[in-house]
């Protein structure tokens, strides 16, 4: 099993994405993603950016992946989403269904992202058929439904996201837009002010969710890093870590060379892979 970085699900400047990426590149990570996967409105890199960073990391000897918005919601999006597809030098992570329609009508390989509902093998080879390279298990599921596919031995490559805050949903509307008293279409990027999102709490101070824009996250960060040997067993391919600093970047690395005893954060969970509520730590 090998190790990569996924795509940062932040608002943060230019400077410090190229900062990340640069560090990315100086890695042992094999795997780096990278794109807008949240909100079309963060325009702090274009497209443009994003591929000059791919070809860095790929000179630097990295496979690259880019990818896409998990809410796709105009015309200029999918005008965006066509840009990504045709890009003629990297794979693309579809997040959206709309996106594979589009990489199967062009005849180009993809990777599904974790915010497209696969819940079964036949939809899972049906991907494949459509030119599914690797699968990204969305993140309710569990190691025991996991294993009911390994066991069949799918011609395809599969990923776990085993640390990081967890993307639950994404809408229409902007939550920490509407938390500061402004609409999405005038939002100001607000989001960019939360590095790692809004906490948001219970009326009893408990950690609960993550506002990160249109997207939910967990408040909680997934941490499956002890059942590394287990996904080796069941034949996982990648573990991904999903960044919130660029500390992931070494953490990452660390985790590649054997060592499990370095915590990013303190509160932690990993209910969802032994099918409990998910943010339970078990």
């Amino acid at each position: 099993m090998q190790f990569s970085l996924g795509p940062l699900q932040y608002c943060w400047d230019k400077p410090a994405v190229e900062a990340f990426y640069q560090a990315a590149a100086n890695s042992h990570i094999p795997l780096i993603y990278l794109g807008e996967t949240v909100c079309s409105k963060r325009r702090k890199l274009r497209f443009g950016d994003y591929l000059a960073l791919a070809q860095m990391l790929r000179d630097a000897g990295k496979s690259v992946v880019i990818s896409t918005l998990a809410l796709v919601e105009s015309r200029s999006e999918i005008t965006e989403l066509k840009k990504q597809l045709e890009n003629g030098e990297f794979l693309v992570e579809a997040n959206d269904m709309g996106t594979v329609a589009l990489a199967s009508q062009l005849q180009l390989p993809f990777v599904c992202g974790p915010s497209i509902n696969n819940y079964n093998l036949t939809s899972l080879n049906k991907l494949a058929s459509w030119g599914m390279q690797r699968f990204v298990m969305p993140v309710d599921l569990s190691k025991q439904w996991l294993s009911t596919i390994t066991e069949q031995q799918p011609q395809f490559e599969i990923e776990v996201l085993g640390y990081g805050y967890l993307p639950l949903a994404h809408s229409a509307r902007c939550f920490t837009a509407r938390h500061h008293g402004l609409n999405k279409d005038n939002c100001e990027t607000i989001c960019a002010n939360y590095q790692r999102g809004l906490l948001s709490q219970t009326l009893e101070h408990q950690p609960l969710l993550r506002l990160n824009g249109i997207q939910t996250q967990s408040a909680a960060c997934m941490d499956l890093r002890d059942e590394i040997p287990q996904m080796e067993q069941l034949g996982v391919d990648w573990f991904r870590v999903s960044p919130d600093s660029i500390a992931s970047v070494a953490f990452t690395d660390a985790l590649m060379q054997g060592e499990r005893s370095l915590s990013q954060h303190q509160l932690t969970c990993n209910g969802y892979w032994y099918d409990a509520a998910g943010m339970s730590q078990v």
